[in-house]
């Protein structure tokens, strides 16, 4: 188990909620339920956005497979959104954190966002932080995101896909699967590849493959501090403990291997990916390598496409850089969407 943090300004009684184990949904909920309004109350930029003139609405749906998932939406209050764009999270996320601020933040420049927790994180219901299979993953989002694109209120509009990190893998994975469902995508520091730090050594990846065909739910998988190498702000950085149901152990055998198996994948077909493109990575980001963000740029087939290398950032575009980066990325992919919805 992950050690249990101390969150500063955190009784006893809260901190008793935050200490149980979070393997399965019911225990999640009832941490976020208690502390939903502390998380709204931290001092991040994300945060600064006021909620007027949004409507939200979180709910819970039963999908295909029998699990109950989790999903948000923002939309401006008063007028029609300017386009749907559909959140796909990062590895260590959920869409009731940092996500809550990037969705108010697009939603408030009129953009209708939708999130939705996979299963196994956050509110959803499955095993904390286990991905038995990737692709099915991929195939609970396609039908989540379906609905909503078929609503009569935004199938005319154009709908983009906005993945983060792990999240960049599942929207690439999505437009492989449906090359003509999207109007295009901003990738976020994008886990086309895990960085060659953040791998075991190659024995110790063998050995896991094996132990993996045995005990896949186990948490055996050795990794570094994703925390100190995602965020380059060290103030935001020590804000990470309050994105309380995150997974935050090691992470599972059959997980590890999934996201490996997956950004090997997604390495050999960089050239089925058509759609419009905008690509954004910190030329510091250790956790997901941006020379293969470099790569996909250069070997997407589309014929708009646009990188952006952010000098001395880090993994956490959005989360962990200081304000005026924060700042200058958020404007980079809202004059993106703007002129991507306009066409």
């Amino acid at each position: 188990m992950a050690k249990p943090v101390r969150l500063k300004g955190v009784d006893d009684e809260l901190q008793k909620i935050l200490d149980a184990n979070m393997d399965e949904a019911p225990a999640r909920r009832r941490v976020r339920e208690a502390f939903k309004s502390i998380q709204l109350g931290i001092d991040h930029i994300l945060f600064k956005t006021p909620s007027d003139g949004l409507k939200m609405k979180e709910s819970y749906e039963v999908n295909s497979r029998g699990l109950e998932i989790f999903s948000k939406s923002w939309l401006p209050e008063t007028s029609c959104p300017k386009a749907m764009v559909f959140f796909c999270h990062g590895y260590g996320d959920t869409c009731t954190f940092f996500v809550e601020g990037i969705a108010r933040k697009l939603a408030s420049c009129g953009y209708g966002v939708f999130a939705m927790d996979y299963p196994g994180f956050g509110l959803s219901e499955g095993l904390h932080g286990y991905i038995p299979s990737f692709d099915r993953l991929v195939d609970d989002v396609i039908e989540q995101y379906s609905k909503v694109k078929e609503d009569p209120d935004f199938r005319t509009l154009p709908s983009f896909l906005f993945g983060q990190s792990m999240g960049g893998a599942v929207a690439l994975k999505m437009h492989l699967k449906q090359p003509n469902a999207w109007s295009g995508a901003c990738l976020v520091a994008p886990m086309c590849k895990i960085a060659d730090d953040m791998v075991p050594p190659w024995i110790v990846k063998q050995i896991l493959i094996g132990v993996a065909n045995v005990l896949p739910k186990q948490k055996l998988v050795p990794q570094k501090d994703l925390a100190e190498a995602a965020f380059r702000d060290v103030k935001k950085r020590e804000l990470t403990p309050y994105n309380v149901i995150c997974y935050k152990d090691k992470p599972r055998l059959r997980t590890a291997l999934e996201m490996l198996r997956t950004t090997n994948e997604i390495e050999h077909n960089l050239e089925k990916v058509s759609l419009p493109l905008l690509i954004l990575h910190g030329e510091k980001d250790i956790v997901t390598d941006p020379s293969v963000s470099k790569a996909l740029y250069e070997k997407a087939s589309s014929s708009d496409k646009k990188i952006i290398i952010y000098p001395e950032a880090c993994h956490a575009l959005l989360e962990g850089e200081p304000d005026d980066m924060i700042l200058r990325v958020f404007n980079d992919i809202v004059s993106w969407l703007d002129e991507h919805s306009k066409q």
